[in-house]
């Protein structure tokens, strides 16, 4: 009997790669197969994605499995949250998707919360403030002209997805980034768009991680050489990081990568004035449920000052060389200074008000993304009166032992490291679901059962 793949494209805003899976004696393995280049683009004076290239590194992915001769049979693809593509009544792309670290922004959220204060829109949306989020940036382009040229709005999987089969629909997870979605009914909320001009046309339906969404286009097909089913997982890449969690409970996480999500997942959203006040969000999760989280600045720094410095070094030799480089200085990572700047290096020494060098600059980064988790942790468990004595981390940051280690010296945990490749199993996971090789009660015992994780303590 020949064997039956499925595959996750996860695509981050560094890179992206296809990863197959298949089961085998009872355990999910998986084998990386294709991986490209992901990154902002200057046009026009604005930060950017190359949408075009993502869809044409997608085909050249299934394309590569095709040539080993293990094309799958169904497909899942996440990203990141917040960005979007609006089209015309054609459906043909209105000029750029913009990138969240473009600050289009800033001189529109004074206007929208004009409209409506912000304690309303948490009240209503549980979605922390962050300046690049969907609500804002669809205000830019409601000012700039842009939107009224729009007939809908795909977040980008969603998009991609649409290319693949033809369907539109929004993923619930990464529809909640948006800002635009009522904790209440899990839709967008009419009062929000009502206010800021936004029609509820633009919308399509709303679909939950595990939808069927169908097959590909015949000429996708033609292109690719085989049939392909799209299954739409949890688009959103932290959503599908969280739900390969390798436990059957709710306990703390922070899910590593270019950012650190720190958070608990949750029956019911939190929007108390405590939790807007140290702005932690509640985006969507699997069955209506919310991941009550916190955005810290995460290894994007690191990534920035690996990349300034010319990449002389690896994230494992940064590491090392941060360890044994101890530094007096820390700072707050949130800082927006560290979102975009022209070299983090430099900005590092600005905020610390001395010169360092590569290997200094890394531990402070490395020590204050510890403390930062510690103050993160520390106001989750108050709030929520959830105190564990593990906290898990997973996804690409959770290979960082030095910072395992620092993470469990300042925040007293036992730390739970791994699978790092999380997002791409919890992805392969609902695709798995959604193609009925697995039912849901088999999911967490399955990801259990086929990756190691590492127990850290200081």
């Amino acid at each position: 009997m020949s064997t039956a793949y499925v595959l996750a494209v996860d695509i981050g805003a560094s890179s992206g790669r296809h990863i197959l899976c298949h089961l085998e004696n009872g355990k999910m393995v998986l084998e990386e197969i294709y991986r490209f280049k992901n990154g902002l683009l200057q046009k026009g004076g604005h930060l950017c994605w190359d949408i075009d290239r993502l869809y044409s590194e997608l085909i050249k992915g299934l394309q590569v499995a095709k040539r080993l001769g293990k094309a799958p049979s169904y497909l899942g693809i996440d990203t990141w949250g917040v960005d979007y593509v609006l089209l015309d009544q054609n459906d043909k792309r209105l000029g750029e998707s913009f990138g969240y670290r473009d600050g289009r922004t800033q001189g529109v959220i004074a206007q929208v919360h004009e409209k409506i204060p912000f304690d309303e829109l948490y009240q209503k949306t549980g979605i922390q403030f962050q300046p690049f989020n969907t609500i804002y940036q669809l205000y830019a382009d409601r000012l700039s002209g842009k939107l009224a040229q729009a007939s809908s709005l795909l977040m980008l999987p969603d998009y991609l997805n649409f290319l693949l089969t033809g369907k539109k629909r929004q993923e619930y997870t990464n529809a909640t980034t948006s800002g635009l979605v009522s904790i209440k009914s899990h839709a967008f909320d009419p009062d929000i768009l009502a206010k800021l001009g936004y029609s509820q046309n633009l919308f399509a339906p709303m679909i939950a991680p595990g939808t069927l969404l169908g097959p590909v286009s015949k000429e996708v097909e033609e292109r690719l050489g085989f049939p392909l089913q799209v299954v739409v997982p949890c688009t959103h890449d932290t959503a599908s990081a969280v739900a390969a969690l390798p436990s059957e409970t709710s306990v703390p996480y922070i899910s590593s990568g270019t950012w650190s999500l720190l958070g608990l997942e949750r029956e019911q959203a939190l929007v108390d004035s405590k939790s807007r006040q140290e702005n932690y969000t509640n985006e969507g999760a699997p069955k209506g449920r919310f991941r009550y989280q916190k955005n810290i600045m995460g290894l994007w720094m690191i990534q920035r000052l690996k990349s300034d410095t010319g990449d002389l070094f690896d994230f494992a030799e940064l590491s090392e060389m941060a360890k044994a480089n101890p530094s007096p200085y820390c700072l707050d990572v949130n800082d927006l200074r560290f979102l975009a700047p022209k070299n983090m290096k430099e900005e590092v020494e600005k905020a610390v008000g001395a010169s360092l060098s590569i290997a200094q600059a890394a531990n402070v980064i490395l020590e204050s993304m510890a403390l930062s988790y510690q103050q993160a942790l520390d106001a989750l468990e108050k709030e929520t009166g959830c105190h564990s004595s593990v906290l898990h981390i997973i996804g690409g940051g959770s290979k960082n032992e030095y910072l395992n280690y620092l993470t469990a010296l300042r925040t007293g945990k036992t730390i739970l490291a791994g699978p790092s490749e999380c997002t791409a199993i919890g992805n392969l996971a609902y695709v798995l679901l959604g193609a009925e090789m697995i039912s849901e009660s088999d999911m967490k015992p399955l990801i259990m059962k086929s990756f190691d994780i590492k127990e850290v303590k200081a």
